[in-house]
């Protein structure tokens, strides 16, 4: 029986694909290791000693036992969920191009031969420990190497002045093991910093199939017959195909019969097959059988257990060409709730038909997401789960915190602008010198010039200089004040003058005291806007500074009656407030004097120098406009408030500015572990407080030497600021020791400590305070008993409890909270530093500071971000106030420390039984909230459904899947066959090796219809197909016997980016960038284009160097900067590091040589040697001598082609090229479509013909609208990048179609004049007169459009590249391109209505008729004459390609026999080849 079925299942007929890397497969040791290595370094270095030989065990062990090993192994370090992920990104292949780019990495250095382990010691190998000490004997003369981000470095002393070794190595063999001994003993001695990056020896060439791509196989329309009738001989196919797990098929459930009836399994097998033939039956189905298919799906997915659902699903959506009528079979008896798509699009913006997937509230854009960023999303949330689990928080209760508000760190902080202490000399709102301009809000969003400043009554400017008036800054700073004042420019102005504030000195002794008194005399007897219009700084020339003597002569001058004693003297009455300026300046925390604040945000030093102050005020006035106008525009301001109290409500004003706490790189403790494996969590376990109470919600460790004067006062401050009446802080204290601790020097926090644990909180308090001052601690040291001090403290302290415990504490808690401090914190004995919620602050320098102010401003900072909202949920869990106060500690730390994002989404269905599809959790265990919203006969379904089952095998999830379903549906929904590859773990065959890997299995697929395979791959990968004996785009099962196998490789991944000129912001059209390696610097070029700057290189896993081209584009530009790379901003060489799936882009901006600021990268600088004198290497820059050695004249040749018939046709186009002229010709290909057998045949046909050719490739831009259909896609390729297909070096191309037959020289083509146009193109034929119905460009839209002009046919033009680039015409075609194809009605023939629609912004030069030729519009009399015949489709007649070709061409068989004849001669060179190697084998 067993043969039989065997037999029956090679028989069967079906399709697949699978899709293989282009590097070898790389060991899952240590892409194990590169997945841990993402929780930390301490973790990696952790694995890799626990796995130092674990290679030993692959031989002796099956490859099944040998992956469990390492999971076992890797378990160590991870929890369950995390070894899921683990398992997950090993199916995946995730981290294999980590691993690989090491390697590329070592091959570039390149490793010394015969060495299965290397060190790099500052660019000198080493393959022996004894010789690697050699090395760094002389190391410290060589300079270092260059370090990656991704590094592996050995944690351990970092100073600058070690020597760097690299160790190249396979982690877990034993050449590694020796290495890793002496350099991780010699890093933690501080002896060198070490450095792995992975290396394997002995790389095996078998390859590695890759998942995490969709397949699919769409139905192509037949109307016109384009398919070969050469006959594919069928090879021996390997494939063995799995029974199709489609379980239920016309109401049978297979599974539930076999387990009922295994005696019958075969007749079962039998019938299924029967059944699932007469589905597969494709009718096609009436208008009105459409309509409600879309319900009908979803209905039947509702109807099946819950457990089957989603695999129904996937089998409808992924097979639905062939479902369709069993679909509609179903008698839709249950309704659809249709009023929650109606909720969805309100409340969400979801309509009918579209789809959606939230994790835990995150929203998974499906056209941006693949499974590679899938599961870093879902990586990044297991730590969020696990640790509010860890925590206790359970259940529904999980998903209330992950969906709180974290509030995002603000870029800028402002300081609150309503204090006394400031002098405004104007006020917008009160002033009459404003009273003419209107106050309403709506004045903002009233149209004006842009770049104009409204006028408008309200205070929404404020400048607040804080100044002291002797330093020369001062006096720039406020006649630019002045200036703004005196042109009447909308700003507030305000002085914080700081002046001395000693009272003893007087206005004669200090030019400051005596400059405020005098302001404030003017002020006083006059006002405050006199006051400063007069200020006395007229009197100073710039460079000075102000001097008492310019003060007085002022004073004298202006005011001749004024009594100078009255204003200057000891007793003045002018002294008001002038302490105030400085306790405000002080309190603020800001920098040094000058500082300017806008609207309360300070300004840098850089933007106070007056010079761009100006600039910078008014470019602040602007941002604030719009900020204002959104205010209004939003309803968040009204009439009636007053906007600076708006302003200062805002939630980046803060009472102080301290860069320390407000600073946005935060760092946190990790409590979520459970004691016993956490140091943060044991200390937090058995951490006592100086106070607490139910409405603390921060905790505040202080972290320092509590016997040291900056450790007390630093906790004597926090102490300070608890007892406060805003405060709801508690502090703690943990002591970090200057040297070992011992009873003599630990006496004062062992008393702190005693209290705590013997005495009320109070009483703690009041005796620690009283401890840490400093008279006290004098007392102690004269002699004084701790014991003493107690009888001193209010209210009566238990002295027994007290003395008992000071004297029986144990060292045991000092030293953990030492190991605590050096381990965990890592900071060095004695140091200080400030915990707050998790959040750690500092270490401090040994003067630095940490105020009563800043402990006011940390709390409302870590209030306002998190630890508020978190207190509302925590009080709803109804523990004690410790607890309470614990667990807002932890989940504060926790929450801060996830990446920001979008605001998750809270997703609420009614109970609805008909639309939503619940799945519950496994109880007790962590789980993701996965909620999806689809319409199941969508593309997105046909991804979504295996998407969600993979997801469901490695997480536990709780499911929600909404029904979005159309209505009124007029065509088929889905018109092709798909197959999401992707798998829950690693796979292994029965005798425990590793299965291949995984693969699209296409079975029980009708026979009737034309198929076309396409790979759906994500944004970056570049595939080609590599190996199919079939024609791929055109799949006919009914004349295949066995499988159709196709096998694709990613041959590139994509580094794309965007390149801008710094000094007009505009992208540097025709700029060239090469991307290369050390050893080979130019391995791949491209050019930018105009729009967006967008440019792309094609890749693989490594690191990348990318460098301006030799030539035009390095003489003319440098690079400045840029973004997205792996090497420092202003570093010359821009270092990419290609390390991942996932899409890599980068930013770049370049600038013009100071003395090529006139030059202009397209201009042609040669133009007088001839525009073909000056041919260019096509390998090179320009190169003008080696064409004159050469005088090379060459035709440049473009085509595309797809399928074995337009390939047979386009070799015998090249033959009737070749035929017809004496020019030597360069064909140019897109190889995105070739198929494999064509790839292999054209070297040889280039030999033989003596002809060069180039395969080029680009791929679609993510931004540019995508198509979907093949043959759109192949006819975007003809016309939207030909500026960037070719390198700069080729001046003309004719594009020819691969249908044509050429009879006449395409050099007389090429050295046509185009008349200044970019392209010529044939129009097409008005003389067979039997056509004009069928003549569209005559009627409608492109008769009005086109006027007296003609349309043209896009089967044969000329481009004149040079033109074509220096008109912008590619970027103008691609911008056209985007606007029409939004409307799917639109470009119906793209190639040829693109260009024809462009006609009057890129002209098109019409070519004489004679060149192309086509029996469908031109008649026979003109035939003779023909340069070039096309064979185009008839639509009268609708001949198939081959038929017509042997009937119209004469020639065409002749040239398709010489071709035949001579695949047939490589053919049998082949096979006498392959005979020889074997006999020598």
């Amino acid at each position: 029986m067993l043969i039989q079925l065997h037999h029956a299942h090679s028989a069967s007929k079906g399709v697949t694909a699978s899709l293989k890397a282009k590097w070898p497969q790389t060991p899952l040791l240590l892409e194990t290791s590169e997945f841990i290595s993402e929780s930390g370094d301490e973790r990696f270095w952790q694995f890799v000693d626990t796995v130092k030989e674990v290679t030993v065990y692959k031989h002796g062990e099956s490859v099944r036992s040998y992956y469990n090993l390492i999971v076992r192994k890797a378990s160590q370090f991870l929890s369950g969920l995390q070894v899921s992920l683990l398992k997950l990104a090993l199916s995946l292949r995730a981290y294999s191009p980590a691993v690989h780019a090491f390697q590329q990495i070592a091959s570039d250095e390149p490793p010394p031969e015969a060495c299965s382990a290397f060190v790099s010691v500052h660019g000198q190998h080493a393959c022996s420990t004894k010789e690697m000490k050699k090395l760094l004997k002389a190391a410290a003369g060589r300079p270092k190497p260059y370090l990656y981000k991704n590094d592996h470095k050995y944690p351990g002393a970092n100073g600058t002045d070690l020597p760097v070794v690299i160790l190249y190595a396979e982690i877990g063999t034993k050449k590694f093991n020796t290495f890793h001994k002496v350099l991780s003993e010699r890093a933690e001695e501080g002896k060198l910093v070490y450095v792995l990056r992975h290396f394997v020896a002995d790389t095996k060439k078998q390859s590695m199939l890759l998942s995490g791509y969709g397949v699919e196989l769409a139905i192509k329309s037949t109307e016109y017959k384009a398919v070969d009738d050469t006959q594919v001989k069928d090879s021996k196919s390997s494939t063995t195909f799995e029974e199709d797990d489609t379980d239920e098929v016309q109401g049978f459930l297979f599974e539930k019969l076999k387990e009922s009836h295994p005696e019958l399994r075969e007749q079962l097998g039998e019938l299924k097959r029967h059944l699932l033939e007469s589905t597969n039956d494709m009718a096609p189905l009436k208008v009105w059988e459409l309509q409600d298919l879309s319900f009908q799906a979803a209905a039947r997915i509702m109807s099946v257990p819950k457990f089957d659902a989603l695999k129904l699903m996937r089998d409808l959506s992924q097979n639905f060409p062939s479902r369709a009528s069993g679909c509609f079979c179903i008698c839709c008896a249950v309704k659809l709730v249709l009023s929650v798509p109606q909720r969805l699009s309100e409340t969400m913006g979801i309509h009918p038909g579209d789809a959606s997937l939230f994790i835990n509230g995150i929203h998974i854009d499906l056209d941006l997401h693949n499974p590679f960023s899938i599961l870093d999303v879902i990586r990044g949330e297991a730590k969020l789960l696990e640790g509010l689990h860890n925590l206790g928080i359970r259940g529904t209760s999980m998903s209330k915190f992950l969906r709180l508000p974290v509030t995002t760190v603000e870029d800028t902080y402002a300081l609150d602008i309503r204090h006394s202490a400031i002098m405004w000399i104007n006020d917008i709102e009160r002033d009459s010198t404003y009273r003419d301009w209107p106050s309403s809000l709506q004045e903002l969003i009233r149209a004006t010039f842009p770049g104009v400043i409204r006028q408008i009554r309200r205070n929404f400017f404020n400048l607040v200089l804080f100044l002291d008036p002797v330093q020369e800054d001062s006096i720039e700073l406020v006649k630019l004040a002045e200036l703004f004042y005196k042109h009447r420019i909308p700003l507030r102005i305000g002085f914080v003058f700081v002046v001395n504030t000693d009272d003893k000195v007087d206005g004669y002794e200090d030019a400051g005291v005596a400059f405020f008194r005098v302001l404030n005399y003017i002020a006083e007897e006059y006002d405050m806007t006199q006051a400063f219009l007069s200020m006395m700084y007229n009197r100073v020339d710039v460079g000075d500074s102000l001097s008492v003597h310019a003060v007085t002569a002022y004073l004298k001058k202006k005011f001749p009656k004024a009594n100078a004693d009255r204003i200057l003297g000891e007793d003045s009455e002018y002294d008001d407030k002038r302490k105030a300026g400085g306790v405000f300046y002080r309190k603020s925390g800001l920098g040094a004097l000058p500082v300017a604040l806008f609207n309360g945000v300070p300004l840098s030093s850089e933007e106070m120098d007056p010079d761009e102050l100006e600039t910078i005020l008014l470019q602040r006035i602007m941002d604030t406009t719009n900020f204002f106008q959104r205010a209004v525009f939003m309803g968040q301001i009204s009439e009636g408030m007053d906007v600076v109290d708006f302003l200062m409500d805002q939630a980046n004003v803060v009472p102080r500015i301290n860069p320390v706490v407000l600073s946005p790189d935060r760092r946190y403790l990790d409590f979520t572990a459970s004691p016993g494996n956490n140091e943060s969590a044991n200390i937090t376990s058995h951490k006592l407080y100086l106070l607490y109470d139910s409405k603390w919600k921060v905790t505040i460790w202080i972290i320092a030497d509590i016997e040291k004067a900056p450790g007390r006062q630093m906790l004597l401050n926090a102490l300070k600021h608890m007892k406060s009446s805003s405060s709801s802080s508690r502090v703690g204290v943990i002591n970090n020791p200057s040297s070992e601790p011992t009873e003599d020097n630990s006496s004062l926090y062992r008393a702190i400590w005693a209290s705590i644990l013997t005495q009320t909180a109070k009483n703690t308090l009041d005796f620690t305070l009283k401890l840490l001052k400093e008279e006290t601690v004098q007392l102690l040291t004269r002699g004084t008993k701790i014991k003493d001090l107690l009888l001193q403290v209010s209210g009566g302290m238990d002295q027994d409890a007290f003395e008992k415990k000071f004297n029986t504490l144990e060292m045991n808690f000092l030293h953990s909270q030492q190991r605590f401090c050096q381990e965990v914190m890592k900071l060095k004995a004695g140091q200080r530093a400030v915990v707050s919620n998790g959040r750690i602050l500092g270490p401090f320098a040994e003067e630095g500071e940490f105020s009563i102010d800043d402990f006011h401003l940390l709390e409302k900072i870590t209030l306002s971000t998190s630890a508020e909202k978190i207190k509302t949920k925590v009080k709803q869990m109804n523990l004690t106030p410790k607890k309470a106060c614990d667990l807002i500690m932890k989940v504060d730390a926790l929450l801060s420390t996830a990446p920001k994002g979008e605001a998750r989404k809270d997703i609420r269905f009614m109970k609805d039984k008909h639309s939503v599809l619940h799945l519950a959790p496994r109880e007790d265990e962590v789980f993701y909230d996965v909620v999806a919203v689809v319409d199941p006969l969508t593309r997105e379904a046909q991804k979504l459904a295996p998407l969600l089952i993979v997801l469901g095998q490695v997480v536990n999830m709780r499911l929600q899947v909404f029904m979005n379903c159309r209505a009124k549906l007029s065509e088929m929904p889905l018109k092709s066959f798909y197959r999401f590859v992707m798998q829950a773990e690693v796979s292994f065959l029965g005798n425990d090796t590793m299965s291949p890997g995984p693969v699209a299995r296409f079975t029980e697929i009708p026979e009737s219809p034309l198929l076309t395979l396409n790979m759906i791959t994500p944004e970056s990968w570049m595939v080609e197909a590599v190996r199919s004996r079939h024609d791929i785009d055109n799949i006919h099962l009914q004349e295949v016997s066995g499988v159709v196998n196709a096998e694709y490789e990613l041959e590139y991944l994509l580094l794309e980016g965007h390149c801008f000129d710094l000094s007009t912001g505009q992208p540097p059209r025709g700029l060239q960038f090469t991307l290369g390696m050390k050893q080979n610097p130019l391995m791949q070029d491209t050019i930018v284009m105009a729009n967006l700057g967008y440019f792309q290189l094609k890749a693989n896993p490594g690191a990348w160097i990318l460098r301006l081209r030799k030539g035009r584009s390095e003489d003319i530009y440098q690079i400045q900067a840029h973004d997205g790379t792996d090497s420092p901003a202003d570093a010359g060489d821009v270092i990419v590091v290609l390390n991942s799936f996932h899409s890599k882009i980068i930013k770049v901006r370049v600038q013009k040589k100071p003395d090529k600021l006139n030059e202009d990268l397209l201009s042609e600088t040669t133009e007088s040697k001839g525009l073909w004198d000056s041919i260019t290497s096509l390998t090179g820059g320009s190169s003008v001598e080696e064409a004159e050695k050469k005088k090379e004249d060459v035709l440049n040749i473009f085509s595309v082609a797809s399928g074995h018939l337009y390939e047979r046709f386009l070799r015998i186009m090249m033959l009737s090229v070749l035929q017809h002229t004496k020019t030597p010709v360069k064909f140019w290909f897109l190889k995105n479509y070739l198929s494999p057998s064509f790839k292999e045949f054209i070297p040889y046909m280039a030999e033989a013909y003596g002809f060069q050719y180039e395969l080029v490739q680009y791929k679609w831009p993510r931004w540019l609208h995508q198509q979907t259909e093949k043959q759109r896609i192949i006819w975007g390729y003809k016309i939207l990048f030909l500026d960037v297909l070719f390198p700069l070096a080729v001046d003309k191309i004719i594009f020819v179609d691969a249908d044509q037959i050429v009879r006449a020289d395409l050099k007389e083509l090429r050295d046509l004049d185009l008349e200044g146009a970019p392209y010529g193109y044939t129009p097409f034929c008005d003389s067979r007169r039997e056509m004009e119905g069928y003549r569209f460009w005559k009627m409608g839209y492109w008769a009005s459009h086109l006027g007296h002009r003609k349309y043209h046919i896009s089967a044969l033009y000329v481009v004149d590249l040079k033109k074509f680039r220096k008109i912008a015409a590619g970027d103008r075609l691609r911008g056209q391109y985007q606007a029409l194809s939004q409307d799917p009605n639109s470009l119906s023939n793209l190639d040829q209505d693109l260009p024809n629609n462009m006609i009057h912004q890129v002209a098109i030069k019409s070519l004489p008729q004679e060149w192309l030729w086509c029996e469908t519009w031109c008649d026979d009399a003109s035939k003779p004459t023909a340069k070039t015949i096309d064979l185009c489709n008839n639509p009268k007649t609708k001949e198939p390609k081959l038929s017509a070709a042997v009937r119209i061409v004469p020639e065409w068989s002749s040239y398709d026999n010489e071709i035949k004849q001579l695949l047939k001669r490589v053919q049998n060179q082949k096979v006498d080849a392959s005979r020889t190697g074997f006999i020598l084998d």
